[in-house]
């Protein structure tokens, strides 16, 4: 299996898009995955829908309305991008930006699962020795949610490197710049004679995915084993 410069370019940068959504996504999903589990008040209804709205929209909606929102005749693009001087459309940027928003209830859901595990005699006992709210989640569920987290950062990874609909929409396909590896193989599988080319990608894609997964096993198997 041999791999082309532009083959290359694709897997790096669909790595990048990953790991870049991933980290963004982290802290917003663990503090939005907080106020849903610990948190009452009006609109918390409305606030589940919203987080999990990107599951049952299509990518493609999902691009067009980002496309809206950040182009130049958007309100962010217009009114706050542009006097800035910055670009986001058909960038790698924008590719990240489809990719946080596509997998960003995939974390939140998994962290909410790991918090929602948690023994509430726990908190309870922390609030009892006097601890706030703030040193309740960093002594106690920021530790014992710690699975759900990796889970979280593993599904969101795994998404980002499949994500397609919204990608070409915000971020274009353009080789050497915003082509992923989904993208990549949308061109080979278009071609007359990119049959090989599309599968090779695709056993790439395949072998990062089973990676990803092996070492978040590995992970939930040493946290278990330190408990």
């Amino acid at each position: 299996m041999t791999l082309n410069a532009a083959e290359y370019s694709a897997i790096l940068l669909s790595l990048k898009v990953s790991t870049v959504a991933t980290l963004l996504t982290l802290p917003v999903g663990f503090a939005t995955a907080y106020i849903q589990t610990y948190r009452q008040f009006r609109g918390k209804v409305a606030l589940d829908v919203i987080v999990n709205l990107p599951l049952t929209l299509p990518p493609v909606v999902i691009g067009y309305l980002l496309l809206l929102i950040l182009g130049r005749n958007g309100f962010i693009g217009q009114h706050i991008l542009q006097p800035l001087g910055i670009t986001l459309i058909f960038t790698w940027k924008a590719a990240v930006i489809a990719t946080a928003v596509v997998g960003f209830p995939l974390m939140v859901r998994s962290i909410r699962i790991g918090m929602e595990s948690i023994d509430q005699r726990l908190l309870q006992a922390s609030r009892t020795l006097g601890a706030g709210w703030f040193d309740s989640m960093v002594t106690v569920i920021l530790p014992l949610s710690v699975r759900g987290v990796l889970a979280g950062s593993a599904l969101m990874f795994a998404r980002g490197l499949g994500e397609f609909g919204a990608t070409i929409i915000v971020a274009g396909n353009i080789p050497g710049v915003t082509q992923t590896i989904p993208l990549a193989i949308y061109d080979y599988a278009a071609s007359p004679d990119g049959d090989s080319l599309a599968m090779t990608l695709c056993l790439v894609s395949v072998a990062i995915s089973v990676v990803v997964l092996l070492f978040h096993e590995y992970l939930g198997r040493r946290m278990l084993r330190m408990e």
